[in-house]
């Protein structure tokens, strides 16, 4: 195992880099669009080399943040009153398997990598081996007492292989079937995440988990599922604490439909039956999974940045920004020659936003409250940095007031409306349409909530612990631009997700129009200026699935 050691940059390098980026000086009451792109363009240039965690490009990104930081005058928010707050990642890689096979009454059903079958390991093991493991059907694979539903009826699964569906039980409802309207209709909950279908069977004991991979369901075809090619990233945990799963991955519709019908099973008619609350376990009789695959696997030390403008009066209470500095790093060239997969948008932009609230922010009389700015690590490989900072967090869960979220920001121009993610959440979508109606917007609502983006960035990991969050995501809606409407909304979105996004031409360009950008930092500032000058706490909604979670802490608020 290899120990990869982060440095922050020597002083004149971020010197120098800060001598690079132009900051006009402008009224300091105003988001700055040209001071945005300014941060932009250094973040996303070739000297940062994709900003991939645990490189160089990590070294001299810390470096950059840490000296912004400084110079907008804020003071060092992480542990032990550092800058940074480190966060141990452990990176796996899968070699050629030695064996893959299902084994069944019919024979042996081998599988292939990426035509049949997408697996990866996030454990520190030299090889990912099952050998002769049962083969079970879980349904959706949801364990929601508060919605009356359990897949799993307490059936022992210790030592088995769970496949599931994705997406939550409702997703495919007809009216008056018995799933109808339990979870969220169209709209995704956490239930229907990938994420929680794997944690979901390690709880269980599971040693594998499967999903059987559908396009609509999913939100992304099968070569987004296979873009990673067996590479995963993890929080570096304890051995007590290190999941149950040796293999976790995806089943293409066409190998489980095979894979059922070994057993004499059809999944089709099991995938109905697994809209029914009274639901219960199938064994794929005689079906077993055999696996032995080498495992690369390294421990790199990242870090997340944490900056503060300490409060006055309630100093012990914190509103939080945050945005992710990471990228994709290097990866091979496009048909411009570019091999630094940069995120100029994502979530360079982000970046530069809380920079420019921080900057705002501290031109202002001190707030009351706390109010803390995060630059997260690795959210491009499953949320860790914040994922991390929130089981290790440096200011309490229950005294963080809410998290305000930026990750990719529209560049098409001044828009008539605002994208509102996760609605009926919490409170804070109150504020948003507020906020917005004084810049003469309105709310519209995420276009595609079966994708679930809500539980795609890095306010996730403060929502799972109750913390009211709001997040800023210019792909999850078309705007309704000032210049095109809808439609020229759509083909930005449409340009940019279908060829730029996590790909080397996630630069900055001459063409951003910035207006839009600005509207949504301004938006999202306003709020967060008003939570820091209040004794306001934002409240999550009934029906919430995370409100139980704040309520256990309600005490220490009081």
């Amino acid at each position: 195992m290899k120990i990869s050691p982060l440095l922050a940059p020597p002083a004149m390098a971020v010197a120098a880099l800060l001598a690079s980026v132009s900051h006009p000086a402008i009224a300091k009451e105003a988001i700055d669009p040209d001071r945005m792109v300014a941060d932009v363009k250094t973040l996303a240039s070739d000297t940062f080399e994709g900003r991939a965690p645990g490189t160089v490009g990590e070294e001299r990104t810390i470096g950059y943040l840490i000296a912004r930081f400084q110079d907008i005058g804020l003071q060092p928010a992480g542990p032990d009153g550092q800058w940074v707050q480190k966060v141990p990642l452990l990176h796996t890689t899968l070699g050629a398997p030695r064996a893959l096979a299902f084994k069944g009454p019919k024979g042996t059903m081998p599988v292939s990598v990426a035509k049949d079958i997408y697996i990866s390991t996030i454990r520190p093991d030299d090889s990912a081996r099952i050998a002769g493991a049962p083969v079970v059907f879980v349904g959706y694979g949801v364990k929601a007492p508060e919605r009356g539903w359990d897949d799993f009826k307490g059936t022992d699964l210790k030592g088995k292989v769970v496949v599931f569906l994705i997406n939550d039980p409702d997703f495919y409802a007809k009216k008056g079937e018995p799933a109808a309207g339990k979870f969220g209709d169209r709209t995704m909950t956490y239930y229907g995440r990938w994420t929680y279908k794997f944690e979901e069977a390690a709880r269980q004991g599971a040693i594998g988990a499967l999903i059987v991979h559908d396009t609509a369901g999913a939100g992304y075809g099968w070569n987004v599922v296979t873009s990673p090619g067996g590479e995963n990233y993890d929080i570096v945990r304890q051995p007590d604490h290190l999941t149950s799963l040796a293999l976790q991955g995806w089943l293409s519709a066409d190998a489980a439909t095979r894979l059922f019908a070994s057993a004499g099973l059809d999944l089709a008619k099991l995938s109905a039956a697994a809209r029914r609350p009274d639901f219960k376990p199938v064994d794929l009789k005689g079906v077993t999974f055999d696996a032995d695959v080498p495992v690369n696997h390294e421990e790199v030390m990242s870090h997340n940045v944490l900056a503060q403008i300490p409060g006055t009066t309630r100093k012990n209470e914190v509103v939080m920004f945050g945005a992710h500095w990471d990228a994709y790093g290097k990866g091979a060239p496009d048909a411009q020659g570019r091999i630094y997969r940069a995120g100029a948008n994502d979530d360079g932009i982000g970046i530069a936003g809380i920079l420019d609230i921080a900057r705002v922010m501290k031109a202002e009389a001190a707030p009351q409250r706390t109010v803390v700015f995060a630059a997260w690590s690795a959210e491009e490989r499953g949320l860790l940095g914040s994922e991390f900072y929130a089981a290790n967090p440096v200011f309490p869960m229950e005294k963080t007031v809410a998290n305000l979220t930026i990750d990719v920001l529209q560049t098409a121009g001044a828009a008539n409306d605002v994208t509102l993610i996760g609605k009926g959440q919490d409170t804070l979508e109150d504020d948003m349409a507020r906020v917005a109606a004084t810049q003469g917007r309105r709310v519209t609502p995420e276009s595609l909530p079966e994708r679930g983006l809500f539980y795609r960035a890095d306010h996730f990991s403060f929502a799972k612990r109750g913390v009211p969050v709001m997040l800023m995501m210019g792909i999850a809606g078309a705007s309704d631009l000032k210049q095109g409407g809808i439609k020229a909304g759509q083909a930005w979105i449409d340009a940019y997700t279908g060829q730029c996004y996590h790909q080397a031409c996630d630069a900055w360009s001459p063409d951003w129009k910035m207006e839009g950008a600005v509207q949504d930092v301004e938006l999202i500032r306003t709020i967060g200026e008003e939570l820091a000058n209040s004794a306001k706490w934002p409240q999550w909604k009934s029906g919430s699935e995370f409100k139980a979670a704040r309520d256990k802490s309600e005490a220490a608020r009081h």
